[in-house]
């Protein structure tokens, strides 16, 4: 089995967060975050913040790393272990544009609860979860310091 590593974001802006649609043929279609594969010489953050820019458009910003998730999968090289990095990102604004090259053929910033709903893998929306519960309690103790952002 071959592991690979990729890295992603959970981009929010105001509250909503980026989600994209997949339509990958036979294989699936889909809601998933922006993630994507590490490139020689990237580190976790760079690989994260690129994958964003490149699925979605967005220029996001990281706040901190949230978690690693793991999953398996068949292709022709045989099976692989993928780990992915989750970063927790804040975007200026609502901007996206979903990469038809990567067959992304929708995206848009939606509220937690519709998020969640809307996300094909589990592991995305285990993820997805802890973020969004990170978000809030930065949001609160930016709040109560006096600098609501």
């Amino acid at each position: 089995m071959k592991n690979t590593t990729s890295c992603g974001g959970i981009v929010i802006h105001k509250g909503k967060i980026l989600l994209l649609y997949k339509n990958y043929g036979d294989r699936y279609s889909g809601w998933v975050l922006p993630k994507g594969s590490m490139e020689d010489g990237e580190t976790y953050e760079e690989t994260a913040l690129r994958e964003v820019f490149e699925e979605s458009g967005a220029k996001a910003e990281i706040i901190k790393y949230i978690d690693e998730t793991s999953f398996e999968f068949n292709c022709s090289d045989g099976r692989i272990e993928k780990h992915v990095r989750w970063f927790l990102m804040k975007s200026p604004n609502y901007y996206s544009k979903p990469q038809r090259s990567e067959y992304f053929e929708d995206s848009g910033y939606y509220k937690y609860h519709e998020a969640y709903h809307l996300l094909y893998f589990a592991n995305e929306k285990q993820v997805l979860e802890k973020a969004y519960e990170e978000y809030k309690k930065i949001r609160r103790e930016n709040i109560l310091n006096g600098r609501e952002d």
